[in-house]
């Protein structure tokens, strides 16, 4: 089986079994899902939403964040774990919004991995979800499944996003992502995955290797 045959397979049977693709974290404009983003990070969506509404009621705009107090911005993200670096980034990140791009959170990969601690995988999430651009969000749950199923047998996230980008359909390839996240913590769990319950399990390369085996 090719990729780009497994990646129809995967589609269909995801989109089938999780109708909705959406985004785990509460945003309500691209700023809130880029500070967001680079919260979550070595930390759950959920602790990361519980914090944010207090932040972004503190620090409502990118002019907010830029001129703060790194202290008051370190106390409100305290429980996302990493704080000191997140806080300082966050700032840092602000600052070159309001100086470099007008305010506004811009719309190319270019520019956005150019912003203090964002990276591809959040720079594609926001392209996706924002700007509605193709994009292929590798998180560790996208890289634990597509490697379960097959895709390949690889640890480097731009090589397996160049992977998935070529074998994806470019429509399909940001709500698969957000549904990769959702079929993994459901049930592709990392230690113990629910195999018998999986809708992939019949071209799963991982399942039917396991059921040869037993």
């Amino acid at each position: 089986m090719t990729n780009k045959e497994r990646a129809s397979l995967a589609v269909a049977a995801l989109k089938k079994e999780y109708p909705d693709s959406i985004c785990s974290l509460t945003y309500h404009d691209p700023l809130q899902l880029l500070i967001s983003t680079r919260l979550a990070a070595q930390c759950t969506d959920l602790r990361v939403n519980m914090v944010t509404p207090k932040l972004f009621s503190d620090f409502p705009d990118v002019c907010a964040f830029a001129d703060a107090d790194i202290s008051a911005v370190e106390e409100d993200i305290r429980t996302c774990g990493l704080y000191k670096t997140k806080a300082r980034d966050i700032i840092a990140m602000c600052q070159m919004l309001r100086d470099e791009f007008g305010g506004k959170v811009p719309d190319t990969l270019e520019e956005l991995t150019r912003l203090p601690g964002i990276g591809r995988k959040t720079a594609n999430l926001v392209l996706g979800d924002i700007f509605h651009k193709p994009a292929v969000v590798v998180d560790t749950h996208c890289i634990r499944l597509t490697r379960r199923l097959g895709f390949h047998n690889l640890k480097d996230p731009y090589k397996i996003e160049m992977i998935l980008k070529d074998a994806l359909d470019p429509k399909e390839s940001n709500d698969f992502c957000h549904r990769l996240v959702l079929h993994g913590r459901a049930v592709c769990d990392a230690r113990k995955p629910k195999c018998e319950q999986c809708c992939m399990k019949e071209f799963c390369e991982t399942y039917l290797e396991n059921e040869k085996n037993s």
